[in-house]
């Protein structure tokens, strides 16, 4: 019996062919095994918060709709779909850098593995007075943790925030306006970056909307306004080309580190480094 216990250990401690063993092998499947339930536990974790950031704006549409059947008029297009709180069969996990999402890119034409960094620009000097990194794929939650990233005494000046559609949400408006914050004039919905005929006509404020219209409706028309459209187009001229400076003139478009935080403090460098190309310009021009 020792004998042949004796020759099993000896068969198992031997190497295979390729160098491993069965005990090592056996090692590392089971390491595997737990590297993919953990994988399955933050999947299912992440589709339980995108389907509890999704669902303000499922209600709002929910609510636009119902308002426009209650005012008579024919709504058209697919009647929205409530988040789903279970992964998706494209849900990924990356094992190399677990903290990063697969986000699209450009024009939405593909994917990467990437982080989100975001930056608030002021409009009078274009530099960045906040800067942060997200791992949230799109923007709809952003525009509140964004404008609360500006240090406060500079915060405390801010009167309006301008966003594109992208940021737009009617609960995310409504952090940001509370308790005396600044204005928030955000699009509502995609709009082109070339000026048409109407935007260059002179034309009269249009009618303010009911005391009773909902959130989407009322941000159209402060958009509308004189004052409004005004503002707006101080977005594209100021934000726009401190991304393009970022990575045109200054060649940043990927991250070297991993994990989210490593992400941020290189993110904050890069804005840092933009600011000081900045200040040195407005130095020259007012010298």
């Amino acid at each position: 019996m020792d004998q042949l216990l004796a020759k099993a250990e000896q068969a198992d401690s031997a190497p295979l062919q390729d160098g491993l063993t069965i005990p090592a092998e056996i090692a590392r499947r089971r390491d595997r095994i737990a590297k993919l339930q953990t994988a399955r536990a933050v999947i299912e974790e992440r589709a339980r918060q995108r389907a509890a950031q999704e669902q303000p704006a499922y209600e709002v549409k929910q609510t636009e709709r119902a308002a426009r059947r209650a005012r008579g008029e024919k709504v058209r297009g697919r009647e929205p779909q409530p988040p789903a709180a279970t992964p998706s069969p494209k849900d990924q996990y990356n094992f190399t850098d677990p903290q990063s999402r697969i986000m699209k890119v450009g024009n939405g034409e593909h994917f990467e593995q990437a982080y989100n960094a975001q930056a608030a620009v002021e409009t009078e000097r274009r530099l960045i007075v906040a800067a942060r990194v997200t791992d949230a794929p799109n923007d709809k939650a952003q525009l509140a943790p964004t404008v609360q990233a500006v240090p406060a005494p500079v915060c405390a000046q801010v009167t309006a925030v301008l966003a594109d559609n992208g940021f737009y949400s009617a609960s995310a408006v409504a952090v940001v306006e509370a308790n005396g914050g600044p204005t928030v004039y955000a699009a509502v919905e995609k709009t082109g970056h070339h000026r048409s005929v109407r935007d260059l006509e002179q034309r009269a404020d249009p009618s303010p909307p009911s005391a009773g219209a909902d959130p989407v409706e009322q941000m159209r028309y402060r958009l509308r306004t004189k004052a409004g459209r005004a503002l707006y187009r101080l977005r594209q001229q100021t934000v726009e080309p401190v991304f393009g400076i970022i990575k045109e003139a200054m060649g940043f478009r990927r991250f070297s580190l991993r994990g989210q935080a490593g992400a941020e403090l290189e993110w904050t460098l890069v804005c840092l480094a933009y600011n000081l190309r900045r200040l040195h310009r407005l130095s020259t021009l007012v010298g």
